[in-house]
C-alpha cells in the first residue's frame, strides 16, 4: 500500500521520484513541478521526466476508505448496518400485523354473511311450512314452485321418510282413539277433584338406590301390576320394586350416567318391557323372561349424540319416542327393536317430550322457552308455542297432554305453569306457584279433571278449568317426579331416596 507524500492518501495514479524515491499522486506532483520545479521533499531540481509510473496489479484489492481504517470506525459501520436491519424488520412486522387484521376483518364479514344466509334459509323454510299447513287446513293443493329451489350443500338429503306400514298403524290408532276419547267420561268410581282434597300420606318406601350419589330422578307405576313401580336414579341404576312385598324385584344396570326417564311398556300378548333413558346418550330396553321371571337386556339405543332428555311410549304400545339435547328426536319399533325414524336437527336442543293421546303429534320442549309441535307421521314441523316476549328465559323440562287432546300443560317460567289451548295456540290459563318454586314435572290425570305439578317445594294438584288448588304435598320436600295411580286413587311422588304415596284416608 502506497501513500502520497503530499496528500498522505493512497494515490489513484502513483508515481515515484527518481531524485528522492518518494511516491506521489501524479496530478499533484505535476502541479507542484509546474509551480516550483523542485522535489517537495529534498528540494532538488525535478522534471516530469524524472517521475517513474508505478504499475499496480489489477488483482490488488481497492484501498479501504478512511472510515474503515480503525476499530471505532468499524464498530460505527456495523452499528449503522444493524440499525438498518432492525428498522427493516420493524417495517415487516407492521406490514404483517396489518395483513392479519385485514384477514380477520374478512373472516368476520364472511362469518356474518353465513349467519345471515342461514337465518334467511330457516325463515324461508318456516314460512314454507306455515304456508303448507295453511293450505292443508283449507284444502288447497300445495304449489309446485317450492320444488324448483335446489339448495347446493352436502347435507341436502332429506331425513328418511316414515315407513308406510308404521304410518298406517298410527292412522289406525288415531282413528280409534280420537273417536272414543272426545266423548269419553270418567268411569264410575274414578276419583273426583273433591276426593283429591282429602288425600293424605299413606305409605313411604325409603332407602331406594345408592346413598352416593343419592336421589331418584324418575318414577313409573305399572298398570298391569299396580303394586310394582320403576325408579331411575342418579346412581345410574333402574330399580323394579314391589310395594306389596317391600322387595326390590330387579336392579338393572348398564347406564354410565344418571337415568333421566323410566317407563313400562305393557301390552296384552307381548312381554312387559322396561325402558330407560339417561344422560349417557343411551336408551336401554329390558324384556321380561317368562321362563326365569327376570328382566334381560334386549336393546340399547345409541343413535343420539347428546343426553336423552325425553322418553314416551306411543299409545299404540309398539313405538318408542325419544328426544335428545342433540336437537333431534327418534322413533323406534318395539316389535323389531329397530330405529324407524330420526328427524333432521332442529334449531334448538330438546329438553322434554310428550305424545298426543291420539298418537299423531309430538310436543318437544326446549331450553329456549319454546315448545315445538311435530306431526309424528311425516316428521314435519306443525306449530310452535312461545311465551310472551318479555318473559325471562327458562327450560321447558316437562310436558303433558290432556286426555281430550285439546290442552297441553307445560312450565311457562321456572315458577309458573301454563295450560295451552292447542286449538287457538294460546294459553288458556297460567298458574303462579310462588317465588322460589322450581317446576320439575307436570302431569294430567287420565280423565283430565285435574293435574299435578312437582317441584322444589313439594307437589300441588289443581282442578282443570276451574284452576282451583286442590292439594299440597309438602311432607318430603322436593318432588322430582309425580305419577297418578289407577283411577287416580293414589298419587305417587319421588322425594330424595324415597317414594311416597298419598291417597284417600282409610274409612
Amino acid at each position: 500500500m502506497f501513500f502520497c507524500a503530499l496528500s498522505g492518501e493512497p494515490p489513484q495514479e502513483p508515481v515515484v521520484s527518481a531524485k528522492s524515491g518518494k511516491v506521489y499522486e501524479r496530478r499533484l506532483i505535476l502541479k507542484y513541478i509546474t509551480e516550483n520545479g523542485t522535489d517537495p521533499v529534498t528540494g532538488d531540481k525535478l522534471e516530469e521526466s524524472d517521475l517513474v509510473a508505478i504499475k499496480a496489479s489489477p488483482e490488488t484489492a481497492a484501498p479501504r476508505p478512511p472510515s474503515a481504517t480503525s476499530i471505532p470506525a468499524l464498530l460505527h459501520t456495523l452499528q449503522n448496518e444493524w440499525d438498518a436491519l432492525v428498522l427493516e424488520m420493524f417495517a415487516l412486522k407492521q406490514q404483517y400485523n396489518s395483513t392479519r387484521q385485514e384477514l380477520s376483518y374478512a373472516l368476520y364479514n364472511q362469518d356474518a354473511a353465513s349467519r345471515v344466509v342461514a337465518r334467511l334459509i330457516r325463515e324461508r323454510d318456516a314460512a314454507r311450512e306455515a304456508l303448507a299447513n295453511v293450505q292443508a287446513s283449507m284444502g288447497i293443493a300445495p304449489t309446485a314452485g317450492a320444488a324448483e329451489d335446489v339448495e347446493m350443500n352436502e347435507d341436502a338429503g332429506a331425513a328418511p321418510a316414515m315407513p308406510e306400514a308404521i304410518v298406517a298403524q298410527i292412522d289406525e290408532t288415531h282413528a280409534t282413539l280420537s273417536a272414543a276419547r272426545k266423548k269419553r267420561k270418567p268411569p264410575p268410581g274414578y276419583t273426583t277433584p273433591a276426593q283429591v282434597k282429602t288425600f293424605t300420606a299413606k305409605h313411604t318406601i325409603p332407602s331406594l338406590h345408592s346413598a352416593s350419589p343419592a336421589g331418584i330422578t324418575s318414577l313409573a307405576v305399572s298398570t298391569a301390576n299396580p303394586s310394582q313401580f320403576l325408579t331411575g336414579g342418579n346412581d345410574k341404576i333402574v330399580q323394579l320394586y314391589d310395594r306389596s312385598t317391600d322387595k326390590v324385584l330387579a336392579t338393572l344396570k348398564g347406564h354410565t350416567k344418571k337415568v333421566n326417564h323410566v317407563a313400562f311398556r305393557e301390552r296384552d300378548g307381548d312381554p312387559t318391557l322396561i325402558v330407560s333413558a339417561g344422560a349417557d346418550k343411551m336408551a336401554k330396553i329390558w324384556a321380561h323372561d317368562s321362563a326365569s321371571g327376570e328382566y334381560i337386556p334386549k336393546y340399547t339405543i345409541r343413535n343420539h349424540k347428546s343426553e336423552v332428555t325425553g322418553l314416551s311410549i306411543h299409545p299404540r304400545s309398539t313405538l318408542l319416542a325419544l328426544a335428545s339435547a342433540d336437537k333431534t328426536y327418534s322413533l323406534h319399533d318395539l316389535t323389531t327393536f329397530s330405529q324407524i325414524f330420526q328427524c333432521a336437527p332442529s334449531e334448538d336442543a330438546f329438553s322434554a317430550l310428550g305424545v298426543h293421546p291420539d298418537g299423531t303429534l309430538l310436543a318437544l320442549g326446549t331450553p329456549s322457552s319454546k315448545i315445538h309441535i311435530y306431526d309424528i307421521r311425516t316428521g314435519t314441523f306443525a306449530a310452535i308455542l312461545e311465551p310472551p316476549e318479555d318473559a325471562p328465559p327458562f327450560t321447558v323440562n316437562s310436558l303433558s297432554f290432556s286426555e281430550n287432546g285439546y290442552h297441553l300443560l307445560a312450565p311457562s317460567s321456572n315458577s309458573t305453569v301454563a295450560v295451552w289451548d292447542l286449538r287457538k295456540r294460546k294459553t288458556a290459563h297460567t298458574i303462579d306457584l310462588g317465588e322460589g318454586f322450581k317446576v320439575n314435572k307436570v302431569l294430567y290425570d287420565t280423565s283430565a279433571q285435574f293435574f299435578g305439578v312437582a317441584g322444589s317445594q313439594g307437589a300441588r294438584l289443581f282442578a282443570h278449568k276451574s284452576w282451583e288448588e286442590l292439594l299440597r304435598l309438602e311432607e318430603g320436600g322436593e318432588v322430582s317426579d309425580l305419577v297418578f295411580g289407577a283411577e287416580a286413587k293414589e298419587i305417587w311422588g319421588a322425594t330424595g331416596r324415597e317414594v311416597r304415596i298419598w291417597g284417600a284416608p282409610a274409612e
